[in-house]
């Protein structure tokens, strides 16, 4: 019998006890910065266990959050769990239909929402029969057409400040999540009070993001996705500085935070960081602070890794994982060997997915489900096993695809060098497969991306009547550099690097390229668009 659970309760009483008087901001809705500490955000998650059980939550029922980055949803992320029930964080950016799809299948109970976010909801109620109670997490209620609707600050204040969090199983599920659902509806992932532990755990490692109580923490990444891939969990951990960007933060809102709150570690999507590039050459900010600033979600150009590093002195982390994954599979390591390595080989490191991170397993197979070479030359599917990724999907039939004896199968394609450091090549569904051999349409996105003319590319596959399949390239260009900039000096541009054959055979450039729900390029829509703007035109 295991006499000590691996639970979250240990983290939020360590950091009432030991750092009771550091600090959490949170960014509210008209710019102004919220601040209060560790005990007093102790207090009011009692508070929040003893609201769940006034309205009758019950352990193991499901609750979700439909929030931004903001102390009232940090305070779910613990109150919920360490009480007993589960935290379903839906993402805010899906359409009406996974919403709808998404609370319905994981039976929520009750739905805690932010205030400016109620027109989504109140659009999706009437399909929620399950649905009991909506909480608005504000200090007023608005006029609104939710019922039965309760004030989150008024609930706090009406009950007992004292809450007694009992010893729960390390096994029990303690929050969830949805896939972000680019071909099909989400699928959900649950995650246990042990599998966070040990995540969180492994995050505060040195050699993987080391985050410590001294850290003042900026999570840009969506408390919606992945548990913002866990950084919350371990800055309490921690007792860490806790800075939240609060409702619909800029990219210029980012920068002020990162100056003010003299942020030392932050982590968002890699279109952020591009959107933060572009607003610090217009207007210098002061982020010296930060040593380092992970970027996810997909590759990262490496002009934009150089730009950060050479320019601003930011080193530029990336890593590799998924909602399966909790989400960290892998992060940016420096050997032991390669301390003292000049400043562009520890680039293109900095360009690689990283090292798999103590706790996990991984294997890079063929078609075949033969193991691959490390030669950083043959291409295969990344399989992971461990303590904190999944084993299934919940309540879901689709899970016999993507589980085979206890590995999760990725569907992302990758080269592993000697030294075990992944390279990201494709998704399996997105890599362009012309003449029998494999395109990568990431690295050419990359590359274009380094172009100082092009702010965004996307690169996709279109049919073709020999090779059946040739690579297509959508491209944004910065607004300085429209009508200067054509496909001859793109192809110029990447046949430096990449081989002849690999080259797009056809450029168009547009306004935008279409993102899903986490800030990804979708390829599937924009695919849809290519095959129509191509009929179109043939037909003109």
């Amino acid at each position: 019998m295991n006499l000590f659970q691996l639970n979250l309760r240990t983290f939020l009483e360590r950091s009432a006890r030991y750092f009771s008087e550091n600090e959490i901001v949170s960014r509210e809705a008209d710019g102004s910065l919220f601040r209060y500490n560790y005990a007093q955000y102790y207090d009011r998650v009692q508070r929040l266990a003893n609201a769940l059980k006034s309205i009758g939550i019950k352990k193991g029922d499901k609750i979700a959050s439909f929030a931004w980055n903001n102390h009232r949803h940090l305070e779910l992320y613990f109150g919920i769990p360490c009480y007993g029930a589960v935290l379903h964080t839906v993402n805010i950016r899906y359409g009406e239909k996974e919403i709808v799809h998404t609370i319905n299948h994981a039976e929520d109970k009750v739905v805690f929402l932010d205030k400016d976010l109620l027109p989504t909801m109140e659009a999706v109620a009437h399909q929620l029969p399950k649905v009991k109670a909506y909480v608005i997490l504000d200090d007023t209620l608005p006029e609104t057409s939710l019922s039965p609707l309760f004030c989150y600050e008024d609930l706090l204040s009406s009950v007992d400040p004292v809450f007694s969090f009992e010893e729960i199983d390390e096994n029990a599920p303690a929050t969830m999540c949805y896939t972000s659902a680019t071909t099909d509806l989400p699928k959900g992932v649950v995650y246990s009070h042990r599998g966070i532990y040990l995540h969180l755990s492994t995050l505060c490692h040195t050699d993987v993001m080391g985050i410590s109580e001294h850290d003042n923490i900026l999570p840009i990444v969506p408390m919606f996705h992945v548990n913002a891939w866990g950084i919350p969990y371990a800055a309490i951990a921690t007792g860490a500085k806790l800075v939240l960007p609060g409702t619909r933060p800029k990219a210029e809102d980012l920068l002020k935070l990162i100056e003010s709150e003299k942020i030392t570690f932050a982590a968002g999507a890699v279109t952020v960081g591009i959107d933060m590039l572009n607003i610090l050459e217009k207007q210098p900010y002061d982020i010296s602070s930060l040593r380092l600033f992970m970027l996810g979600g997909q590759a990262i150009p490496k002009a934009v890794i150089e730009k950060y590093f050479y320019k601003y002195e930011v080193p530029i982390a990336q890593g590799y994982g998924a909602t399966e994954t909790s989400p960290i599979v892998s992060f940016l390591h420096f050997r032991r060997g390669q301390k003292e390595i000049s400043d562009d080989e520890k680039i293109n490191i900095r360009s690689r997915q990283g090292m798999v991170v103590p706790g996990i397993e991984m294997k890079v197979v063929n078609e075949f489900g033969e193991q691959v070479p490390w030669d950083d030359n043959h291409m295969g599917e990344i399989l992971v096993r461990g303590p904190w990724v999944a084993t299934e999907y919940y309540n879901d039939e689709r899970s016999k695809d993507s589980f085979v004896d206890g590995w999760w199968k990725s569907g992302d394609i990758a080269t592993v060098n000697e030294h075990g450091m992944i390279r990201i090549v494709d998704r399996a569904k997105d890599v362009i497969k012309s003449g029998g051999e494999w395109i990568s349409s990431v690295q050419l996105e990359n590359e274009l991306m380094a172009h100082p003319a092009v702010l965004e590319a996307c690169v996709v596959a279109v049919p073709h009547e020999k090779w059946l399949e040739r690579p297509l390239a959508c491209v944004v260009l910065k607004k300085e550099q429209n009508g200067t900039i054509g496909k001859e000096e793109l192809v110029d541009w990447l046949k430096q690097k990449f081989p002849k054959w690999w080259l797009p055979d056809q450029f168009i450039f547009v306004d935008e390229i279409p993102k899903n729900a986490n800030g990804k390029f979708n390829k599937r829509l924009l695919r849809k668009w290519v095959v129509q703007f191509l009929l179109n035109h043939s037909n003109n």
